[in-house]
């Protein structure tokens, strides 16, 4: 602020005074510290466009020696209307200057992974130990130069602290890097895939069934610098997830889904997974359910059900196949019952069938036709 105390000039905004037809059009002017009043005043043109006079809040404009001069007549005034558009161009520059969802979410983004945090001043202590170590680089340098020269691997990368603060331009690597001694520190990060078994976990399913269930997780480091700086240790916070996803994910299931419906249940898993674990620069790329493991009495339960099951099954396929052999036998004896020849020929080869067994004594039944004589 000035050292005078003097308020500053107030800014009004412009607002303009045309004619119907698209005539001259005038702007307010800057109060320069005046009245509240004063800053009201707006710019009026005739209908020739010619002379231009202040409106405003008083009903007369000041001229140049005091006095007061009387405003148009009534008449003069009713073609002209008011333009807002210096108002609304206000407006859009505004709202070009806001942040964007995307800008807001990054500023209430924790600062230990902000990119803008990370060349930060480092203040005079910081310089002065900077100081010193490019003194002792310097003066122990056919020596120092062998501890600070770092080599990452092509699937690794180093995360590089100067001081306890994150150095700029993310990890480095792969390939070499310097280190300065005594105020940076570095942490190589694996971007490999990594799997890991999920412990068998005891679950009760939402028919109030006890199981253990175990899993397969893999994933990778998608972003080193944000796996080192937002979680202490990513790979031990992923396991514990991981653990406790599949008991939340399991217990509102019932058992037939969960034998049944695997893949599903790995699919679901492992998009729970991948967006708890964004924060942490961990991907999750796939999820396996490896076993699930019911008690010996529900075994045995399960093993007794699917043995009835199958009696039933092969006591309706022999009733059937018997009611089949039913309806086979009555259609042959209503064919023999029409033809007595037919009936006389099955006669013959029962006893053909019978002689053909290793019997002592055969009896053969006297036919029909000769006890009919002797009864009558």
């Amino acid at each position: 602020m000035p050292s005078s105390g003097k308020r500053p000039p107030l800014q009004v905004p412009q607002l303009m005074i045309t004619d119907e037809d698209g005539g001259q059009e005038g702007s307010s002017v800057d109060s320069g510290g005046e009245s509240p009043h004063e800053n009201d005043r707006l710019m009026e043109s005739d209908d020739d466009g010619g002379n231009v006079r202040q409106i405003g809040a008083p009903s007369a404009a000041r001229g140049s020696s005091g006095a007061l001069s009387a405003g148009p007549p009534a008449g003069a005034r009713m073609g002209r209307r008011f333009t807002l558009n210096p108002l609304i161009f206000a407006k859009e520059e505004r709202d070009a200057r806001r942040q964007s969802l995307a800008q807001l979410k990054l500023s209430y983004y924790p600062s230990n992974a902000h990119p803008e945090a990370y060349d930060a001043g480092l203040g005079f202590c910081g310089w002065f130990l900077m100081c010193l170590s490019w003194i002792l680089f310097l003066t122990t340098f056919p020596i120092s130069i062998c501890f600070c020269i770092k080599v990452v691997q092509e699937y690794e990368r180093a995360v590089i602290f100067r001081l306890g603060r994150l150095i700029g331009g993310g990890a480095k690597g792969p390939g070499i890097f310097f280190v300065m001694p005594c105020i940076e520190s570095y942490t190589k990060v694996d971007l490999r895939t990594v799997s890991f078994n999920v412990p068998p976990q005891e679950i009760l399913t939402k028919d109030s069934v006890t199981v253990s269930v175990d899993a397969v997780v893999y994933y990778r480091v998608c972003n080193a610098t944000v796996s080192v700086a937002n979680v202490e240790n990513a790979h031990h916070s992923t396991r514990l997830l991981a653990q406790t996803t599949l008991r939340n994910m399991l217990g509102m299931r019932n058992l037939s889904e969960i034998l049944s419906d695997r893949d599903n249940i790995a699919s679901c898993m492992q998009t729970l997974l991948d967006e708890a674990t964004e924060s942490w620069g961990i991907k999750v790329e796939r999820v396996e359910i490896k076993d699930v493991r019911l008690p010996i009495q529900l075994q045995r339960a399960m093993a007794a059900e699917a043995e009835a099951t199958r009696e039933a099954r092969a006591k309706v396929i022999a009733a059937e196949g018997e009611q089949l052999a039913s309806k086979s036998l009555r259609e042959a004896a209503s064919i023999i019952a029409q033809s007595p020849a037919a009936l006389q020929l099955r006669y013959l080869q029962t006893l053909n069938s019978v002689a053909a067994e290793k019997n002592s004594t055969i009896i053969f039944p006297l036919p029909v036709e000769l006890v009919k004589h002797f009864i009558g």
